[in-house]
């Protein structure tokens, strides 16, 4: 904390000690007039917290009640041995909407829309991931092929590292770890900066090398432990997040991608 803080700034701050939320759900005037203080208050209060802005202040707010909610829903929400159907249907699915709304308010509008022209001003789009992610950035994949959009993929790292080192300029490199330290991802993530692409990182909201490394990050909350015997809630947040990027992206080229999904539509037999 830097400086002197006024009886205004104290008076905020006392606010939203009380109630962390209302920092996530408002914009700076709305929080401003709901603890009853100027716009310039909450700036000032941010400035002496050591934050450049409201808006640094915000992420780091989100970032402290994702990890206590992480660790809050790790103790309620575990799996028990003695649960039956009816409990771990209302744990899986009550843990999984939770993550929704948190990926939601997580993510930065201004920074879906650059990632949104990035992918539309893209040569190619190469994605990468491991394990669970690669399903996630298999879906990225089918959904882009979708509307003819140039991708690349591979199951293997071996593969996927060759897909990072001839990477270009023109393109654009999705990464998808939970993590963010996952030392394969690393290494095409290596591969990509030499080559000066771009990079799209969709990870957990905390610090992390690859977050670091990426030219644009794209958080979910870090609801599981680095050690989780298998990708669930995490799972949903990244499809999510593809779900938002390839919405956002065929909104933008409207026309072009509702012809390339016409065209592209595969019909079933209804008798197999």
């Amino acid at each position: 904390m830097q400086g002197y803080i006024g009886s205004a700034e104290k008076m905020a701050a006392e606010h939203i000690l009380r109630d962390p939320n209302i920092v996530i759900e408002n914009g700076i005037r709305e929080l401003a007039k709901k603890v009853y203080v100027s716009p310039a208050t909450i700036v000032r209060l941010t400035k002496h917290l050591g934050f450049d802005g409201y808006k640094q202040f915000r992420q780091a707010v989100l970032y402290e009640l994702a990890q206590y909610n992480g660790k809050q829903r790790d103790n309620s929400d575990s799996i028990r041995k003695d649960d039956s159907i009816k409990t771990i249907i209302d744990k899986t699915t009550s843990r999984n909407i939770m993550t929704l709304q948190e990926t939601q308010q997580l993510l930065d509008v201004d920074r879906v829309e650059e990632c949104t022209k990035l992918i539309a001003d893209a040569r190619c789009l190469r994605m990468f991931g491991m394990g669970a992610s690669l399903c996630v950035a298999e879906d990225a994949y089918l959904k882009f092929l979708r509307v003819n959009k140039l991708c690349l993929i591979a199951q293997d790292w071996h593969s996927q590292y060759l897909i990072a080192k001839n990477s270009q300029p023109e393109d654009v490199a999705i990464f998808i770890s939970y993590s963010g330290e996952t030392s394969e991802m690393i290494k095409c993530m290596e591969a990509i900066g030499i080559n000066h692409t771009p990079s799209i990182l969709i990870t957990r909201f905390a610090p992390s090398t690859m977050s670091k490394m990426a030219d644009h990050v794209l958080y979910t909350p870090a609801s599981e432990s680095l050690f989780r015997s298998g990708a669930t809630s995490s799972r949903i947040a990244q499809l999510n997040t593809v779900d938002i990027l390839f919405t956002a992206y065929a909104t933008a080229n409207y026309e072009y991608c509702i012809n390339q999904i016409n065209s592209t539509h595969i019909e079933k037999n209804s008798e197999n």
